[in-house]
C-alpha cells in the first residue's frame, strides 16, 4: 500500500475524483456494470462517479487496474510519463536559455506550464516560473519578468531557494532599470525572509547581499555598499563556495573601479573570473570577462591586448549563452574602445553601430557611451562639427537616464569633450548634471537664509 497515495485520497475532492473515474471509463467504452463486476456493486460505483461516496484505497487500486490507468491520474496527479515530459520540457527550456535562444525556451515553458496548471508536481512549477521570468527578461520584456518574479518572491508556498533566486533577479532588474529604491526594498524584504528561514548559510544569501550592495552603491551609499561586500566576501570564504566567492569579489571589484581605484579593482575581478571559470554559468562568466576587459582598458597605460582577449572571448560566449542584448551591447562597446585605443577608427565605428543595433533602446547608458566614443573618434579624425553632433546626441540620451553613479562619470567625461569642441554652455550643464548624479545639490546661499 502506497501511504502517500492513501493520504492524498483522504484529501481529494470526491466530485473531481468521480469525474476522472467516469472520464476514464467512457474513454475505454465500458459500462458501469463492466467496471464494477467482481469489485463492487453498480450502485456503489454510480455513487462514486457522482461524487456522493469515496472509494477506499484498495478499491481505488482495483478500479485503476480495471480501467488500465494509474492511481496517480485518478487522484489528479500526473502519471510518471507526464512528469518526465514536464521535466524534459524544463530541461530543454533551460538549455535554450543557456544557448541564447529565449524564444525556443518560451515554447518549451508554455507546454510545461500548461501541464502544471492541473498537475501537482513538487518543485517543478517554481522552477518553470523562474525560467519563464528569465525568458521574459532575455526577450526585453522586463516589466513582465518583474511581475513573475514579484509573484514568486511573495509566494509563501514556493521553495525557499527559488524565492531567494527570484529576489536576486528582481533586485538586479530593478537596479538595471534605474529603480534603486525598489531594488533595495526588494533585497531587504528577501533578506529578512532568508534570516527568518535560517537560509543565510547558502550561496544565494551571499549573492543577494552583493546584489543589494550594488544598488546601495548606485544610490550613492558607497561606504555602506563596500562594507556589505566585505562582509559578503567573509561569508563566502567561510562557505568555501567558488560561486559565492566569485560573486562577492566581482561586486567588490566593480565598486573599487567606480571609486576610481582601478588598480585595486583589476586583481579582484581577475580572482572572480578564475573562480567563476570553475563553474558552468556561461552568461555570468561572459559578463565578468567583459567587466575585466573594460577595467583593463582603464589602467594606465591600458592593457589593450589583454582586454581584447577577454572581450572577444566574452562576445563568443554570449553568442551561445543566455546573455541578453544588454550584455552583448556592453561587450561590443568594450571592443569598440579597444579599436579606438588601437588606432582603428573604421572598426570602432562598425562596432559602435552594432552597439546601437543590439541595444535598441534597452541599454541607454551603453548607447550614450557609444555616442561619446563616436564623437571622440570623429574628433580624432578632425571632424569637429560631426563630433559635436555626436556629443549632443549623447546629451539627449543621457538626459533620459535617472541620476546615478554610472551616469555621473559619463556626464563628467562628456562635459570635458563638449568644452573641447566649443560648446561651453552645454559643457557647464554637463558638469552640473555630473554633480547631481553623485548626489551633490546646490546649498541655499547665506544671503537667502538671512532674508528668510
Amino acid at each position: 500500500m502506497d501511504s502517500r497515495h492513501a493520504e492524498l485520497l483522504e484529501h481529494t475532492d470526491r466530485k473531481a475524483l468521480g469525474r476522472r473515474l467516469r472520464a476514464a471509463r467512457l474513454a475505454r467504452g465500458l459500462t458501469q456494470g463492466e467496471v464494477a463486476r467482481t469489485i463492487m456493486s453498480v450502485a456503489y460505483l454510480s455513487r462514486i462517479e457522482a461524487g456522493h461516496r469515496g472509494p477506499t484505497y484498495p478499491l481505488l487500486v482495483a478500479l485503476a487496474e480495471r480501467l488500465d490507468v494509474t492511481v496517480e491520474s485518478l487522484l489528479g496527479e500526473p502519471d510518471r510519463h507526464a512528469v518526465d515530459e514536464i521535466r524534459l520540457a524544463l530541461d530543454y527550456a533551460e538549455l535554450s536559455l543557456e544557448s541564447g535562444q529565449p524564444e525556443d525556451a518560451e515554447r518549451h515553458l508554455t507546454s510545461a506550464l500548461e501541464q502544471l496548471q492541473t498537475s501537482r508536481v513538487e518543485g517543478m512549477r517554481d522552477r518553470a516560473r523562474l525560467l519563464h521570468a528569465r525568458a521574459l527578461e532575455a526577450t526585453n520584456r522586463e516589466d513582465d519578468a518583474i511581475v513573475e518574479l514579484e509573484s514568486l518572491v511573495d509566494d509563501g508556498e514556493a521553495d525557499g531557494l527559488t524565492r531567494i533566486r527570484a529576489g536576486i533577479a528582481l533586485s538586479r532588474i530593478y537596479r538595471e532599470t534605474g529603480d534603486l529604491g525598489r531594488a533595495i526594498e526588494c533585497g531587504q524584504r528577501v533578506m529578512a525572509y532568508v534570516e527568518e528561514a535560517g537560509l543565510d548559510a547558502c550561496d544565494e544569501a551571499v549573492q543577494l547581499a552583493v546584489t543589494m550592495a550594488a544598488a546601495h552603491f548606485e544610490r550613492g551609499d558607497t561606504g555602506h555598499a563596500v562594507r556589505m561586500c566585505r562582509k559578503a566576501i567573509t561569508r563566502a570564504e567561510s562557505l568555501g563556495s567558488a560561486q559565492a566567492r566569485a560573486s562577492a569579489y566581482w561586486n567588490a571589484s566593480a565598486m573599487q573601479a567606480r571609486r576610481g581605484d582601478v588598480t585595486a579593482a583589476v586583481p579582484l575581478a581577475e580572482r572572480a573570473l578564475a573562480l567563476l571559470s570553475e563553474g558552468r554559468d556561461a552568461r555570468n562568466l561572459a559578463r565578468l570577462r567583459t567587466e575585466v576587459g573594460r577595467l583593463q582598458l582603464e589602467l594606465d597605460p591600458p592593457a589593450i591586448d589583454e582586454a581584447r582577449t577577454n572581450l572577444e572571448q566574452a562576445a563568443a560566449e554570449l553568442e551561445w549563452s543566455s546573455g541578453t542584448p544588454v550584455d552583448r551591447a556592453w561587450t561590443l562597446l568594450g571592443l569598440a574602445r579597444v579599436a579606438f585605443l588601437a588606432g582603428d577608427p573604421s572598426t570602432c565605428r562598425e562596432l559602435i553601430a552594432q552597439v546601437h543595433a543590439t541595444a535598441d533602446g534597452h541599454a541607454p547608458l551603453a548607447e550614450a557611451e557609444a555616442l561619446v566614443l563616436e564623437g571622440r573618434t570623429l574628433a580624432a579624425e578632425g571632424e569637429a562639427d560631426l563630433a559635436a553632433q555626436a556629443y549632443q546626441r549623447a546629451v539627449h540620451r543621457l538626459s533620459a537616464i535617472g541620476a546615478d553613479q554610472s551616469a555621473a562619470q559619463l556626464w563628467f567625461d562628456l562635459a570635458d569633450l563638449l568644452s573641447s569642441v566649443g560648446m561651453a554652455e552645454a559643457a557647464m550643464d554637463a558638469y552640473r548634471r555630473a554633480a547631481v548624479s553623485t548626489g551633490l545639490r546646490a546649498r541655499v546661499a547665506s544671503t537667502t537664509l538671512a532674508r528668510s
